[in-house]
């Protein structure tokens, strides 16, 4: 599993951020390899990621390569889905540990896969709110 210690994804939000988010679309910052760093970081399939950014997995494909034209409210969700990886390392110690928490049933998700709500930029922020209450002592 990849970290966040490589210089491209060193400025991605540790926390759900809008205007930190908007400003690296607009910056034109937000590009192919964060799509693939989606996929290096958390090893999921094609299928899964395309699932949640509401895409085929052909136009995923086409996104992780140089020169993709990407729309920016597709950026915007690869760019929270980082956040959220990023957020979730932090709180759980590794990338590793974190993936565990997020595929495994949770009474705070109705007893489903916290991974169900990645598909919604409002369940990735629930996702997010649970991740912050538990740095204050909140149980997960």
């Amino acid at each position: 599993m990849g970290t966040f210690e490589e210089p491209m994804l060193s400025y991605i939000p540790s926390k759900i951020d809008p205007a930190a988010t908007l400003g690296l679309i607009q910056s034109n910052k937000a590009n192919y390899q964060h799509f693939k760093a989606i996929k290096d970081i958390t090893s999921f399939t094609d299928e899964k990621i395309a699932g949640w950014l509401d895409i085929s997995v052909k136009t995923y494909r086409t996104y992780t390569k140089p020169g993709a034209q990407i729309k920016d409210s597709i950026k915007e969700h690869a760019l929270i889905i980082l956040s959220l990886i990023r957020h979730g390392a932090e709180v759980f110690g590794s990338i590793k540990n974190f993936l565990q928490w997020l595929e495994g049933d949770n009474f705070y998700f109705d007893k489903k896969a916290p991974i169900t709500f990645m598909n919604t930029g409002s369940g990735m922020k629930f996702i997010d709110d649970r991740l912050t209450g538990m740095e204050y002592g909140d149980n997960a």
